[in-house]
């Protein structure tokens, strides 16, 4: 990888690694230590979820005009500059008002890192997204880790750290991405051929981000509703725990299996997805059965080999759909539909479990999975790439 891709994987270990002290210790602290309600902490996640699309969406648009640099200078200020408050103003509603704003300026760090590491290094193809999802997962390995052991001394030191972690991300960019050349083209400046090629592309992408966000709807269960039906299941909190640690390991050091894999199996994109949402599929039928540690355990090994098929195939799809000129807004388009279904898809399983049951849930998940399988096989088909070799072996 160029120097400069590993300048924003390092970023984005930092970022990750920041977010992940506070976001997996939100519902905890506004039950226990504000003294709220479950269905309040839930409305005010989604709140937070709510400004991160808004913030995707922002800083696609963003990177487009001013570039990666400064699109994410001015996410990572935001950010700072909330956390920095945070740690002064935690009570009810500073901590509401200050999440949101958090979830705003850290929506528009990813997609702008998204579309620089497309820029950096073009050549590499799935191979710059896919340091960016690894990066993204050991960050989210070590704050998880950390955010605990923090948290057990006290919730002040969470938010202190976490600033300073920014802080630190914040020199990183500043003086580390100053110098990255990312090709950036004006829209107004680039002559398309037909107009209606460009529609064509942003159709097939916003087809496509139906089934990611189906998968991503489907995928948070493990997060909230699994999470709470291992509890009654007599599964503690550190063998749950566990599941993550090993989601983050095999993320982290499966990635030369993974490439063996992927070239001789998936050597499209397009095949790439439907083989790891068929995984997805394999994984939510055993934890559908599971009733005890040992079925969440396969569940979830198999569940991530899925998910590190899933999750980098799609920016670089979007990354290879995108106009000149609009890389950014196309990474930005996808990275709102991650987080929507982040988003919807706990309500979703809270209230299939509370009207329904488990079954009936995981029969919706695995309904939803397959919809998503069946909208990739056909989301390109009005595609027409010409002579583009390149891309139409990408997307295909």
């Amino acid at each position: 990888m160029p120097r400069s891709l590993w300048l924003l994987v390092i970023g984005m270990i930092i970022n990750v690694t920041g977010a992940s002290f506070l976001w997996p210790l939100n519902t905890i602290y506004i039950h226990d230590e504000l003294g709220k309600s479950l269905t309040v902490a839930g409305i005010v996640l989604m709140l937070n979820a709510g400004a991160s699309v808004i913030g995707n969406l922002a800083g696609g648009v963003l990177f487009d005009k001013i570039g990666g640099y400064r699109s994410i200078l001015l996410g990572i200020i935001i950010t700072l500059t909330a956390l920095s408050l945070m740690v002064f103003f935690h009570g009810w509603p500073y901590y509401v008002i200050l999440l949101a704003i958090v979830g705003f300026g850290s929506g528009i760090v990813f997609p702008a890192t998204y579309a620089m590491a497309g820029s950096v290094w073009p050549e590499g193809g799935r191979r710059s997204f896919n340091a960016i999802y690894v990066a993204q997962n050991a960050g989210v390995a070590i704050g998880s880790a950390l955010g605990g052991l923090v948290a057990s001394i006290s919730f002040q030191w969470i938010f202190l750290a976490n600033g300073l972690l920014y802080a630190i991300f914040f020199l990183v960019a500043f003086f580390g991405y100053r110098n990255i050349q990312a090709t950036v083209h004006s829209v107004a400046l680039v002559t398309q051929k037909p107009a209606v090629k460009d529609r064509t592309k942003f159709t097939a992408l916003a087809v496509l981000s139906v089934a990611y966000f189906l998968c991503w709807a489907a995928y948070v269960q493990w997060q909230s509703t699994i999470a709470a039906h291992t509890q009654t299941l007599n599964i503690d909190l550190k063998q749950y725990s566990l599941l993550w640690t090993i989601n983050g390991l095999m993320i982290v050091l499966g990635q030369p299996l993974l490439s063996a894999f992927v070239k001789r199996f998936a050597k499209t994109l397009k095949t790439q997805m439907l083989i790891g949402m068929g995984i997805f599929m394999v994984s939510y039928g055993i934890a559908a059965s599971a009733g005890e540690f040992t079925g969440f355990l396969a569940a979830m090994i198999i569940l991530t080999v899925g998910e590190m098929l899933v999750w980098p195939a799609v920016p670089t799809i979007a990354n290879d759909l995108a106009p000149k000129g609009r890389e950014g807004f196309y990474q930005g388009f996808v990275n709102s539909t991650a987080t929507a279904g982040r988003m919807v898809g706990p309500l979703l399983g809270g209230i299939l479990v509370d009207v329904f049951n488990m079954p009936v849930m995981f029969a919706v998940l695995l309904g939803l999975l397959v919809v998503s399988f069946f909208i990739t096989m056909v989301y390109d088909r009005g595609l027409k790439y010409g002579t583009d070799k390149e891309t139409a072996e990408h997307v295909a």
